[in-house]
Order: C-alpha cells, then sequence, then structure tokens
C-alpha cells in the first residue's frame, strides 16, 4: 500500500506592477498555496489552492495532513470522506471520542475547504504517477485540444474605454477566440459603453463573456442584461449578489436570453446542484483549487451532463484541462488569463506549461497533472511565516 507519509505548503506571492479591482475586490499579487503530498514509497504529487486568508487555509492543511498520514495516499474518495466529515457534527464527536478534532468552526468552513482541495487535488497528481498515466487518461479520456479563453480587464486606475479594448484585442493576437471582461463597478450606462468599446475592439467573431463578481440585485441585473445583450455577450457570470440564491438565478434567466454561468464560490456539489437544477445556469464554473478538490469537480461534472449543462472550471487550465478531457459531452473549456506576460505566476510556477495554439490548450502526456515545479521560481517568491 502507497501510504501518506507528509504533507506541507509552500505560499507563493508574486507582486502585480500595480494593483488591479474587480468590481468586488483588490489584488495587489497573484497568489498561491502548493500543497505537497510525500508517500512511502518515494511519491510526490502537488496540488494548488487559491484562496484566502492564505495562513489560516494553511494551519488546516497541516491539521488535516496529521490526521490522513498514514492512510492509503489512492484511495482518495476516503481521505475526501474522512476530512469531510469533519465539518459537521457526529456522535462523540465534541468528546474526540473516535480520536478526530471535534467539528470544524461553520466560521472557517471556506478555509477548511480550500485546505481539503489542495490535499484532494495533490493525491490525484500521486494517483496518476502510481498509475504511470496522466489524470486525464486515468478517467478514461483522450488527449485533444482544450477550448480555452482569456479573461482581463481588471479595474485600472485611470484606465480609458480604449485601455480595456486594447487590452483584451491583445489575447486575439495571441490566439485565443473568445475573453472576458471584468464588469459591473460602474452604473449600468456606464459598463455599457465600457463592454462596446471592447467588443468594438475585438471584433464581431470573437466569443465575448461578462465577468460580474456578483454585482447587482436582480431589477438592477436584468437592466443591465437588456443593456448589453446588443453586444452579442456569450454569458453572464456571477451576475447576482452574493447572498441571492437560485430561485433569484431563475427569475434572472426567464429576464434574458444571455446565459448564465456560476460556481466559482461554491463549496461543494450540493450548492451546485440547486443552481443547475433550480437556478437555470447554464455553464458551471467550479473550482477545484478553490474548494473541496477534483474528487468535488467530478462529481459535478457527472451532475451537469445529467442536466445537459456545459463545464467552463474557473481558472487553474493545467489542472482543470484533465477534468475537461475526462468529459467530453459536457465540456465549454477552461479559462485563463492570457500568456506569460498576464499571468506570469501560472507560467512561472512550473518548469512547463500546457501549450496555447489557436486558441485550444494542449496538455502534454506526463503522469499525474504533469507538472513539474520551478523550485527556484517558488523561493524567490515564497511567502515565510
Amino acid at each position: 500500500m502507497t501510504r501518506i507519509a507528509s504533507v506541507a505548503t509552500h505560499v507563493i506571492s508574486m507582486p502585480r506592477p500595480q494593483p488591479v479591482w474587480s468590481a468586488h475586490e483588490e489584488s495587489k499579487a497573484w497568489n498561491v498555496i502548493l500543497t505537497e503530498v510525500r508517500t512511502d514509497d518515494g511519491l510526490v504529487g502537488y496540488g494548488e489552492i487559491h484562496g484566502a486568508p492564505m495562513a489560516r487555509i494553511c494551519e488546516w492543511v497541516s491539521r488535516f495532513g496529521d490526521i490522513v498520514c498514514g492512510m492509503d495516499a489512492l484511495a482518495n474518495i476516503a481521505v475526501w470522506e474522512k476530512l469531510f466529515a469533519l465539518t459537521s457534527p457526529r456522535p462523540g464527536g465534541i468528546e474526540g471520542r473516535d480520536g478526530l478534532p471535534p467539528p470544524l468552526p461553520r466560521g472557517e468552513r471556506p478555509q477548511a475547504m480550500a485546505a481539503i482541495a489542495g490535499i484532494d487535488i495533490a493525491l490525484w497528481d500521486i494517483k496518476g504517477k502510481a498509475a504511470d498515466l496522466p489524470v486525464y487518461c486515468l478517467l478514461g479520456g483522450e488527449n485533444r485540444p482544450i477550448f480555452t479563453y482569456a479573461t482581463g480587464g481588471y479595474y485600472r486606475p485611470d484606465a480609458s474605454e480604449a485601455d480595456y479594448g486594447r487590452e483584451l484585442a491583445q489575447f486575439i493576437e495571441l490566439g485565443y477566440r473568445a475573453v472576458k471582461l471584468k464588469t459591473g463597478a460602474g452604473t449600468v450606462a456606464a459598463e455599457a459603453a465600457r463592454i462596446d468599446a471592447v467588443r468594438r475592439a475585438i471584433g464581431d467573431d470573437p466569443l465575448l463573456m461578462l465577468d460580474m463578481n456578483a454585482a447587482y440585485d436582480l431589477p438592477d441585473c436584468i437592466e443591465f442584461a437588456h443593456a448589453v445583450q446588443p453586444h452579442r455577450i456569450f454569458w453572464l457570470e456571477e451576475p447576482l449578489h452574493w447572498y441571492l440564491q437560485p430561485a433569484d438565478f431563475a427569475r434572472l434567466a426567464a429576464a434574458t436570453p444571455i446565459p448564465l454561468a456560476h460556481g466559482e464560490r461554491e463549496l461543494t456539489r450540493f450548492s451546485v446542484r440547486d443552481f443547475i437544477v433550480q437556478g437555470g445556469i447554464r455553464y458551471v464554473q467550479f473550482d477545484a483549487t478553490r474548494s473541496a478538490g477534483f474528487t468535488e469537480a467530478l462529481r459535478i461534472a457527472q451532475l451537469a451532463e445529467q442536466h445537459g449543462v456545459n463545464l467552463a472550471p474557473h481558472t487553474a487550465p493545467e489542472v482543470h484541462g484533465h477534468l475537461v478531457l475526462a468529459a467530453p459531452r459536457c465540456v465549454f473549456g477552461v479559462e485563463s488569463h492570457g500568456g506569460p506576460e498576464t499571468d506570469p505566476l501560472a507560467y512561472g510556477l512550473f518548469r512547463e506549461h500546457p501549450m496555447l495554439r489557436d486558441g485550444h490548450l494542449h496538455l502534454g502526456d506526463r503522469p499525474g497533472f504533469g507538472l513539474e515545479v520551478d523550485w527556484t521560481f517558488v523561493d524567490r517568491y515564497r511567502l515565510r511565516p
């Protein structure tokens, strides 16, 4: 049996040349937590975590690592279920009669689910390496080009509408056939003008998606959808305020022909299920690196297929690309942030990055997720305790 021997984290933060904003929050750096799981027979797996606060997530990874050490590293579902069970009450849990911590604090569920994600992804990497197969092949998928879009247009001080248009047009010049613009920080009229400038800059053919970062209540979002519809919008992503529920999404879906995309902020398949079944979303953007990991993402992919909904995982294409290849009947594609200049962390973290050609990502055939960490880069941008 291949047993888990140790679990560690490496916190990496690469400062941006200047801060940028989504409609919701400021970003001063590109950040990731690299999770490293080692086995007693020498295998090493790596997972990615995107979440905050990073120090708290690392504390949970450390606690969970102590719990799963000695478990079968190939039994990823058993590991996942053991850790997930800690998020809820259980008989004898408050006394610790089973030797496990008490139920996790409700306020720390996002950080705990992010910690589970990092460990779970690393175990899938180990599973592929143990079998000497890429993860997509382990799942029965066939390697093929993966449709990829590029996200940009983060708000910058003093940037003009033309600046955002030029930025996204550069993605088209790199070969992307679809781009996504950050929106929602201004008035409906101002945002419609900004979107019009981007559409004129990229031309009529590329797909244009809008990432709204939960900017609107329902009436304002209906107004927004009507204002931007002439610009041939492919989807509205995270359109409604964080506290609005599937019923509100269903009302929005009935009010606009523009498809809705959602899922990156959801913690489990259970809430994603409700947005699919009751909320009318047509693109599922669950992020395995933000919560619950690759095991849960697979469950969501199966659920999406059963309801005729497409997969469009949020960020980390080097990980999510394997999921896409394993679910050919219900896939839109994966998200990128452009090339090395606009996404330097993703390209710097690993020695080899999946290749982009003609708007499609091409994964290799190396075992696991096929990612070799560049430790010189890690050491340069590592945040130390």
